[in-house]
């Protein structure tokens, strides 16, 4: 399927077509497939607007640059990089080199949840299986030479997602751990708003801190102090604009941070503005809208 996707030639597609009132849970937004030499390419997740979308995009060749959370990865064959957008992040292209790629943008509230499920995981770079690689490229130019109905375009998209989830989710060594640390993460979200310490956390599931933190990060893809901030920084998300009423500050206090100001600076790391301004531009609130 990559083949035939090469074969086709360099291409691409944005994808807007009429939906009407409904909603759809998955839907793309554009796909394609390019090869850059030499030439400015440069993509800022926080210079793209406020409607939130992924980018799924394949390295076929060459070499491409991601930032992610002040983290620098090289992208070369065979890695795939997934972001979110509006976030954090920076991809691009350093001059004097080539990437060849192709990629899948998409929206829609199911498409978001399993994309933030993959990143919390595997981060922004995965290394996927060669059958889900063909998957994924035959959704790509399925996409650039058809589906011209919302129904239909919204099938490839989810198509693709579920390839994603079962490559990354699907093995049963990965079901195993994620419900051994399922009581733990319970606990995590029904006390956001406390001190949670990792020996306190192994303590749930009998284990010592050491092994504890290992095997979270390897059901979770994180630390298990990584992902207590992202679950606090996400309940923070939502409160800043689902409940406007209350001040930044006891936001902060209601999902853990007693200082207000780390609590700003973190969320500015992680966000790309203020706690203040995420208020302001109703960020969260278009979560989940289709574009």
């Amino acid at each position: 399927m990559l083949h035939d996707l090469i074969a086709n030639g360099q291409s691409m597609r944005t994808v807007s077509l009429p939906r009407g009132r409904q909603r759809l849970h998955a839907m793309p937004t554009s796909a394609g497939y390019e090869v850059r030499e030499n030439e400015t390419y440069d993509w800022d997740g926080r210079k793209r607007g406020l409607t939130p979308f992924t980018v799924l995009q394949h390295t076929i060749s060459g070499t491409g640059r991601l930032r992610y959370q002040n983290r620098n990865y090289k992208l070369q064959s065979g890695d795939t990089m997934m972001v979110l957008v509006p976030h954090n992040h920076r991809y691009w292209l350093e001059k004097g080199e080539r990437w060849e790629y192709f990629w899948i943008s998409m929206n829609g509230e199911e498409t978001l949840r399993i994309h933030k499920m993959v990143l919390a995981l595997a981060g922004p770079v995965l290394k996927l299986q060669q059958s889900t690689i063909d998957h994924l490229a035959d959704c790509s130019l399925r996409l650039v030479k058809g589906a011209n109905t919302p129904g239909a375009a919204s099938s490839i998209a989810y198509e693709a997602a579920m390839a994603l989830y079962d490559d990354i989710f699907g093995s049963s060594a990965f079901m195993a751990e994620q419900s051994a640390m399922q009581p733990v993460i319970d606990h995590i979200n029904a006390n956001l708003e406390k001190s949670l310490p990792v020996s306190e956390l192994a303590a749930i599931v009998g284990l010592s801190r050491a092994h504890f933190s290992r095997s979270f990060a390897d059901s979770e893809g994180i630390p298990p102090a990584e992902y207590v901030l992202q679950q606090r920084l996400q309940r923070a998300a939502k409160l800043l604009t689902k409940a406007d009423f209350l001040p930044v500050k006891e936001v902060s206090i209601m999902c853990g941070f007693e200082d207000a100001n780390y609590f700003a600076k973190v969320f500015r790391r992680v966000y790309g503005i203020t706690p203040t301004e995420f208020r302001t531009t109703g960020m969260y609130a278009s979560i989940g809208r289709s574009r």
